[in-house]
């Protein structure tokens, strides 16, 4: 019940204690802890939720993206190691990626979220919006948003206990934890849209994502124009 309790609230509440997020070495880049409580029911988020393709130059903060990243792919039960959206066998095939730009806190560049750690690594520096626009067709909302998240699939993750059916829960859990970002982000305040017209190959040579992971979705984030 609690667990439950705590994923019906839309997490809005600011974290008092924030730990160090300095990232002198290039490595792991710890992120602010998730909030448990807000002001947002889950039924008022699920009155509100748009897609929003349009936003203001405003930077989300370090917080907004500890949070969204967490309602993707955050550890909710530390002592199973259960994550905040469901997953076939708990097999948990998403990797999630960030681009960021204009955050005081972080460099620009394109981050892996480590849900065990809650934290980023460094993966591509530099603000490569311009790249993966030119591989989704041009869409406008990829090249304006402050942050792009970014889903894929490692199928063979979930294929070792489903088989041939892995591919359908794959995708199916893309879209669990992309109405988590939804949902979370009209807590926050933050409009996205996600996008699956985009060239697999080159989202993944702008990303150099591993051979094994498919991407699924193009999700860009901000604030509402």
């Amino acid at each position: 019940m609690r667990g439950w309790i705590a994923g019906a609230m839309m997490m809005v509440v600011p974290v008092t204690g924030q730990p160090d997020t300095s990232n002198p070495s290039g490595g792991l880049k710890s992120l602010p802890e998730p909030a448990e409580t807000g002001d947002v029911s889950v039924e008022a988020a699920l009155w509100q939720r748009r897609s929003v393709r349009s936003y203001s130059d405003e930077p989300l903060t370090l917080q907004e993206i500890a949070q969204l990243l967490w309602s993707a792919q955050g550890i909710s039960d530390r002592e199973q190691g259960l994550r905040t959206s469901p997953s076939a066998g708990a097999t948990y095939p998403l990797e999630v990626d960030v681009l960021v730009t204009g955050v005081p806190e972080l460099d620009d560049g394109i981050y892996r979220y480590l849900p065990e750690e809650h934290g980023l690594e460094l993966r591509v520096p530099g603000d490569r919006r311009g790249a993966l626009q030119d591989a989704a067709f041009g869409q406008t909302a990829i090249g304006n948003a402050p942050v792009v998240m970014v889903m894929s699939g490692v199928t063979q993750r979930t294929a070792r206990r489903y088989g041939a059916r892995a591919e359908r829960y794959v995708h199916m859990e893309a879209g669990h934890a992309a109405q988590n970002v939804y949902l979370q982000g009209v807590a926050l305040d933050i409009g996205g849209v996600v996008i699956g017209a985009f060239r697999d190959d080159r989202v993944s040579a702008a990303l150099r994502l591993d051979r094994s992971e498919e991407p699924l979705y193009l999700m860009p984030l901000g604030r509402p124009r």
